[in-house]
């Protein structure tokens, strides 16, 4: 029988990427991490991110890596520098809404009230859940993976290719979300543009959000010193530059969704590109050269919910490698 492998390569620095070799680093293993983009200069760092599975496939294995990352942030909570608290998320439907599959893993859940609704919403729930404010979020991410050990690096050129990246003693962990879609020839991956205003707080506290009714797809997070409001969910859309008209139109239903919003003041526009697949790819394999891999991609809008439950899954991969 073989020794087991105990040493890591993530390629990814995104939150899927920090969170697995954290999780590797804590057990034991000796991790380095590349990538293309470190933060604060990723994708992750610029989510509104709350605790919410979106657009993220198949429904029984997120609703298990979403309970892990629940109970996780619960505990982070703990932790001030961590940037994690809880806030009331208010769903609006135009219609009787389905109990959402995810709620057996939340631990607060109920119907709106009527009097809770703005005018043209028929039904909504308000659930309690982790609020993520990312840049803290994602400093404390870095700072606790290099406190454990951990080193990471900065590349230089573009990856073509997966091959020869790890050394013979390495796994492999393949954290490249929309970069899978070239370096894995998976053309299941696809982009979900989402454009967003970072707008002055007028005192919110609570997450308002339509998906697909009268005003869908708007959202209001508030954090500690602004909001974010959205959005888009532009599949294949690969532009990154700020829409003056998409802006235009966020702030207007944002506004009519919470008035106060009328009084708030612009503080800056940003573009995200989700990393959206038909499902997630967690699982083990081998690059064309093959060294042994474990892939886990394809988050679409849920990379901060299903986080921790996804780096536990590689955690128990790496050790049977």
């Amino acid at each position: 029988m073989g020794r087991r492998m105990n040493k890591a390569l993530v390629v990814g620095a995104g939150v899927v990427g920090l969170t697995s070799g954290i999780r590797l680093l804590e057990a034991g293993f000796t991790v380095r991490m590349i990538a293309a983009s470190l933060p604060p200069y990723t994708t992750s760092n610029v989510a509104p991110a709350y605790w919410y599975p979106y657009r993220v496939f198949p429904e029984d294995r997120v609703l298990a890596w979403a309970t892990v990352s629940y109970k996780t942030y619960t505990d982070l909570r703990r932790i001030p520098e961590s940037g994690i608290d809880a806030f009331e998320l208010l769903k609006l439907f135009d219609k009787a809404a389905e109990e959402p599959f995810w709620k057996p893993a939340v631990k607060s859940y109920r119907h709106a009230r009527p009097d809770e609704l703005p005018e043209g919403y028929k039904d909504g729930f308000v659930v309690e859940v982790p609020r993520i404010e990312t840049p803290v979020y994602m400093r404390y991410l870095v700072g606790r993976f290099k406190e454990s050990g951990g080193r990471m690096e900065k590349l230089e050129t573009e990856l073509e290719s997966l091959d020869g990246l790890a050394a013979d003693d390495e796994i492999l962990v393949n954290c490249t979300g929309l970069g899978s879609r070239k370096l894995c020839g998976d053309e299941n991956v696809y982009p979900i543009r989402g454009q967003l205003v970072r707008v002055s707080n007028p005192g919110l506290t609570k997450c308002l959000s339509d998906e697909s009714g009268p005003l869908g797809l708007s959202y209001i997070v508030p954090r500690y010193e602004d909001c974010i409001l959205g959005g888009t969910a532009q599949e294949n859309n690969w532009s990154l530059d700020i829409d003056p008209e998409t802006a235009a139109e966020i702030l207007r239903k944002c506004a009519i969704l919470e008035p106060r919003i009328k009084d708030a003041e612009v503080l800056g526009h940003s573009v995200g590109l989700r990393p959206g697949r038909t499902e997630v790819r967690l699982e083990k394999g081998e690059t064309s050269d093959g060294h042994p891999v474990i892939h886990n991609y394809g988050h679409g809008g849920g990379g901060f919910t299903l986080s921790w439950g996804c780096a536990g899954e590689v955690l128990e991969i790496a050790r049977g490698i």
